[in-house]
């Protein structure tokens, strides 16, 4: 028993600290980042994933996914360093965190771009602002037809 409880607090230690991680980052995909060897996962969001396609406004396929890590990597290498917030860890043990480059919540930079959609089970609304304005201005996923990353994860199982 006293095994299992150390193995939890191992587990959930970083976000109860709750103290901010804060380095060089380097992209793992649309949501997911690693600064010192921490992978963290984007409160809030989810992006595309790495194999999944989308259509663009003509119709025409293009990796959505590849396109929405290029641009993280593209805004992280923009302005060192970044600085996350850790809030939970998630089931797959990444620390979930709202992840800030200067004063640009990164999450919300993606949303507001069309390159990831508002998480709403997991956001409780925070990018929901910035994900209508990314779909009135046909901003990135939302010039054309994509599904969304849970959907698409869930058929692709």
């Amino acid at each position: 028993m006293k095994a299992i409880a150390f193995a939890l607090a191992i587990t959930v230690s970083p976000a109860i600290a709750a103290e901010p991680i804060i380095g060089r980052a380097t992209v793992t995909d649309g949501d997911t980042i690693e600064i010192h060897g921490q992978r963290i996962r984007l409160f809030g969001i989810d992006a595309p994933e790495g194999g999944q396609t989308c259509g663009d406004e003509a119709g025409r396929q293009y990796r959505c996914g590849q396109t929405a890590a290029l641009a993280l990597d593209r805004l992280i290498a923009s302005a060192s360093p970044t600085r996350c917030e850790p809030l939970d860890v998630d089931r797959y043990g990444r620390i979930v965190a709202r992840c800030f480059t200067g004063a640009v919540d990164v999450a919300e930079w993606l949303v507001s771009r069309g390159l990831a959609v508002d998480y709403p089970e997991y956001s409780r609304g925070v990018y929901g602002p910035a994900e209508n304005r990314a779909r009135t201005a046909k901003a990135g996923l939302w010039r054309g037809r994509f599904e969304k990353p849970w959907e698409w994860r869930r058929a692709s199982r």
